[in-house]
């Protein structure tokens, strides 16, 4: 199966069908508090940039965000892909196309905030498979049990 990626309004019925999807897919993994969920209208903002992947027939199969925070400072939202495509590296293009865009943008660190527990473990070999390593609390996110954070330098990180 081929799968183009591109730069997209969330706006669409088959995007906000992915997002509702993604919303289905999470509600019983998490407590609802902890669960940091963009609205496809909160997406469709100016710092925020979706990416959506499509199938050789143009539906639509999965989406991601990068949402830009100032200071260098890029995260990850809102990936999902349909169970259907799972385990053909769909979410890996689209995580590979939010590293391109954050690195045209000039952000030195992305960041991202997941679940904990076996529901979000695919998602935690995701992230780690492309580079992102396990970190302490980032941006405005509670410490929880419930949150696992991550993060990748697109340049130097600092000395530590």
């Amino acid at each position: 199966m081929a799968i183009t990626i591109a730069v997209e309004t969330p706006l669409q019925a088959d995007v906000r069908a992915l997002v509702d999807a993604l919303n289905d897919h999470l509600l019983p993994l998490s407590p609802v508090e902890f669960q940091f969920k963009m609205t496809v209208e909160e997406m469709a903002n100016a710092e925020t940039t979706v990416f959506v992947a499509r199938d050789d027939t143009g539906a639509a199969v999965g989406c991601g965000a990068l949402k830009t925070h100032g200071g260098g400072i890029g995260e990850v939202k809102r990936m999902f892909t349909l169970p259907q495509v799972r385990g053909q590296r769909v979410g890996s293009a689209l995580l590979l196309a939010i590293v391109e865009a954050a690195k045209k943008q000039k952000i030195d660190r992305l960041l991202l905030e997941t679940g904990t527990g076996p529901g979000f473990a695919p998602a935690h070999r995701l992230y780690e498979n492309s580079g992102f390593t396990r970190c302490g609390v980032v941006l405005d996110y509670p410490d929880s049990e419930h949150s696992a954070f991550f993060e990748r330098w697109l340049a130097l990180a600092p000395a530590q």
